[in-house]
């Protein structure tokens, strides 16, 4: 998992906090359990570790980031931190009953070693929970209209239910369900797909500055002309239709399930 949050990381929760609906459909997909034993793999900040943790069950968080589990430990005395990478955790096997994350994956540098050592950490007849989007979902998205460049740099970076499936292949995981997410008028935590129905978000620059593909996929002239645009879309109504002809049954994000054999 590379340490792109270290560079990204500050004042990272000015516009990012759990949002109740990915809270609550990841508890549901984990079928959470206060007796049980989790992990969050790529915990950032910590903001779903202990959005979760409040729901029940005993807490660990890993991330490379030092900046990001800085922030983390301040949410959550009774959740373990540890530095550390999805390709690399320091756990025993079978210490797991369920292992979650959330919109880390597409940091992760080997995505087959990560998913060999989640199996591993993974007690048998475990489940895994991904919060993720796909390459087909970032690129029927609206901002592609503005930023084209940015957006198929980081679709290309994302990866794909297929190459997911592939890196299960030494594993005894499976993929089981995929389970489209909607934005929503209302989303609370500012991911980058939030401004959907609130275009205005991007003009933002406190917003841009903690969405990554903002940060690392978009060079300043497109940033320039994509922003100047849109302003003028937004004070015109444009938007309103460019919104519509990007409408997608796919969703913003998914929920992938992975079932570990018993």
């Amino acid at each position: 998992m590379r340490v792109v949050y270290d560079k990204i990381g500050d004042d990272y929760d000015a516009t990012r906090k759990p949002d109740p609906r990915v809270r609550d459909a990841l508890a549901d997909h984990l079928a959470l359990d206060a007796a049980g034993v989790y992990l969050d793999v790529g915990c950032g900040t910590g903001n779903y570790t202990a959005a979760l943790a409040a729901l029940g069950g005993c807490w660990t968080g890993i991330d490379p980031s030092d900046q990001m589990l800085s922030a983390a430990r301040a949410k959550g005395p009774n959740i373990r931190w540890v530095r550390a990478t999805a390709e690399r955790l320091p756990f025993v096997d079978a210490r797991f009953d369920a292992v979650v994350s959330t919109l880390a994956l597409h940091h992760m540098a080997d995505l087959s070693a990560a998913f060999r050592n989640i199996d591993r950490v993974l007690r048998p007849a475990g489940r895994t929970v991904i919060f993720t989007a796909t390459p087909d979902q970032a690129r029927q998205f609206w901002l592609a209209h503005y930023f084209p460049d940015m957006i198929e740099k980081d679709a290309r970076g994302l990866p794909s239910l297929a190459q997911i499936d592939a890196a299960l292949r030494d594993t005894r995981l499976t993929l089981s369900t995929v389970t489209p997410f909607f934005i929503t008028p209302d989303t609370q935590d500012l991911i980058f797909y939030s401004g959907k129905y609130r275009p205005a978000l991007y003009l933002s620059p406190t917003v841009r500055a903690r969405m990554s593909p903002f940060r690392l996929s978009v060079t300043s002239s497109e940033l320039a002309s994509g922003l100047n645009q849109l302003e003028s879309d937004i004070a015109d109504g444009s938007i309103n239709q460019i919104i519509a002809a990007h409408e997608s049954a796919l969703g913003e994000y998914c929920f992938v399930t992975l079932d570990k054999q018993a």
